[in-house]
């Protein structure tokens, strides 16, 4: 499991650099995307919630017909945590095999 430990500013710049479709915004990752239609973003959407339920770490999700926003912050340490990168992770392979 991923730790709730927060994360330093050289550990968030290293994350970063591998999640390249994620930029920060203060204490949280922001990610935007297209999918090819409503339907799409939904099951992307599923996707992402059965991986933030196994996570037990939930992001914060916009839905605009297709276009989706997803936001990554582990409150209850007040910043980043590898939870936030990891499931940064998962949500591009959503994002990946949800054609999005």
């Amino acid at each position: 499991m991923s730790s709730r430990a927060r994360l330093t500013e050289d550990e968030i710049t290293a994350a970063l650099a591998g999640l390249p479709e994620w930029s920060r915004d203060g204490g949280t990752i922001v990610r935007t995307a297209d999918a090819a239609d409503f339907p799409s973003a939904i099951r992307v959407v599923v996707a992402v919630a059965e991986q933030a339920e196994a996570l037990d770490h939930h992001p914060d999700i916009d839905i605009r017909w297709r276009t989706l926003r997803f936001a990554l912050s582990t409150h209850s340490a007040g910043g980043l945590t590898e939870l936030d990168v990891t499931l940064a992770g998962r949500i591009d392979t959503a994002l990946r095999a949800g054609a999005a």
